[in-house]
């Protein structure tokens, strides 16, 4: 499970996608950029055998925080 969830605009200028996002679990802080096209670029280390589940969940809270919110 996915705690305290945090996304930050990676450009002043908010007009630009692009996100940094943070999270933690099992424990352990997870950081990563979060590309306007749904990519997810890793900047910590991230086991493989959650990646796939933990991206589906990053996938699933950016709808929610950042994409329904513009509307």
């Amino acid at each position: 499970m996915i705690l305290h969830f945090q996304i930050q605009s990676m450009f002043s200028n908010q007009q630009l996608p692009g996100w940094t996002f943070s999270f933690y679990f099992q424990q352990t802080k997870m950081t990563g950029l979060y590309q306007a096209d749904g990519q997810i670029h890793w900047t910590s280390n991230v086991p493989d055998n959650v990646k796939t589940e933990l991206e589906k969940q990053v996938h699933d809270l950016m709808i929610f925080h950042v994409y329904d919110r513009m509307r």
